[in-house]
C-alpha cells in the first residue's frame, strides 16, 4: 500500500519537453479530485492539493472527507492522519525509482502517455499546456484509482522545505512501518 502511494506520487509529477521524453518539472503545484472506485462499484471521493519539489519531494493535503498529510523527503514517507491523530512513517523502498518510471512511459495518444511499473498500468493525460490534467490506474486490490487536477502551476524555482513538511501536533501516536 505505502510502496503504490510512493509510486503514485513519483508518476503524477510529469511534464512533456520532447515528443516521447517526460521528465519532472522543477516545482509544481495543483488541486485535485481523487476517486477511487472498488471492483463492485463502491466510489471514494478526496479532494485537496499537492506541492511537488524536484528532485523528488511532495506534500499532498487531503481535505475531504478526512484531513490527512502524505510527505516525503526522499528517504522516508509520512503519512499523518488527523482524525485519528495518527502519524506513520515508512522508510522509501530503493527500489521505487522515478527514472525507471520515467523511462517506461509512451506516447499513447495525444497528451496521453502509458507507463507500466510493478505489474501497475499507468494512464497520464496532460493538458493542452503539457501539464499533468490526470492519471489513472487499477491497484492490485482491483479499485480504479482516478486523479484529476486542477489550477495546475508548474514552475522552474525549488518549493521551500518548510512548506514540504507534514505538520502535526506532538501529542499524536507514532508508528513505523
Amino acid at each position: 500500500m505505502i510502496k503504490r502511494i510512493f509510486l503514485l506520487l513519483l508518476t503524477l509529477v510529469v511534464a512533456v519537453v520532447g515528443k516521447d521524453a517526460i521528465v519532472l518539472p522543477t516545482s509544481f503545484q495543483a488541486n485535485f479530485k481523487q476517486t477511487i472506485t472498488s471492483d463492485k462499484g463502491k466510489k471514494i471521493h478526496y479532494t485537496g492539493s499537492l506541492l511537488f519539489s524536484s528532485p523528488n519531494n511532495f506534500k499532498w493535503n487531503y481535505n475531504s472527507p478526512t484531513k490527512k498529510e502524505v510527505c516525503t523527503n526522499e528517504v522516508e514517507l509520512l503519512v499523518v492522519d488527523h482524525d485519528l491523530e495518527q502519524i506513520s512513517t515508512y522508510l522509501i523502498d530503493s527500489d521505487l525509482n522515478l527514472v525507471k518510471i520515467l523511462k517506461k512511459a509512451k506516447q499513447h495518444k495525444k497528451l496521453i502517455y502509458v507507463a507500466k511499473h510493478k505489474e501497475i498500468n499507468y494512464t497520464i493525460r496532460l493538458n493542452n499546456k503539457k501539464q499533468l490534467q490526470s492519471v489513472v490506474y487499477k491497484d492490485n486490490l482491483d479499485n480504479t484509482v482516478v486523479i484529476i487536477f486542477s489550477k495546475v502551476r508548474y514552475k522552474n524555482t525549488k518549493i521551500k522545505p518548510s512548506q514540504l513538511k507534514c505538520n502535526y501536533p506532538a501529542h499524536y501516536d507514532e508508528i513505523r512501518g
